[in-house]
């Protein structure tokens, strides 16, 4: 099996539910294709070459899934014991140049979005993060400059 993608248990059922979402969608798409060819000529008939790429577009999102769902290697935060920070950690810092709070979950790739305080394992504040313990105070080189950080907690799960 090639390369092994973590994610959270709640990352692999927002995908797993999502592909199932894709697989029903199938249908209405096959209905909108056999509708626009009823129209006639195919070759100037833009709703059969719209329902068309609608298909070719979501064929390959399911088969995408299919493949990140087969090679996910799925980590329940709520199972993790450490007093580290690791994949699935929930990370409260102080970011130090700004002096305002953050927070943010370490999740995998197809999770990640920052606007609900996930960020992906590769970004450079996670990476940054990745084995440090809480009152460690890490800078990470990021688009906008050099920023600075203090970690104030680390939890794991639904831990409050």
């Amino acid at each position: 099996m090639e390369d092994r993608i973590p994610m959270t248990k709640q990352g692999w059922e927002k995908l797993k539910a999502e592909l199932e979402a894709l697989k029903r969608k199938r249908q209405e798409i096959i209905r909108q294709i056999e509708e626009a060819r009823a129209h006639g000529d195919l070759s100037e008939n833009a709703e059969y070459e719209a329902a068309k790429e609608a298909q070719g577009m979501n064929e390959a999102r399911i088969r995408y899934l299919e493949d990140r769902l087969a090679r996910a290697h799925v980590i329940d935060p709520a199972t993790i014991d450490s007093d580290r920070v690791v994949f699935g950690a929930t990370v409260e810092l102080i970011d130090l140049d700004e002096g305002v709070e953050l927070c943010y979950q370490i999740v995998g790739v197809d999770e990640a979005d920052a606007t609900a305080g996930k960020i992906s394992i590769t970004s450079p504040i996670a990476r940054a993060l990745i084995g440090k313990q809480e009152g460690d105070v890490v800078e990470v080189r990021t688009p906008s400059g050099l920023r600075t950080f203090e970690i104030q907690r680390i939890r794991y799960g639904d831990e409050d």
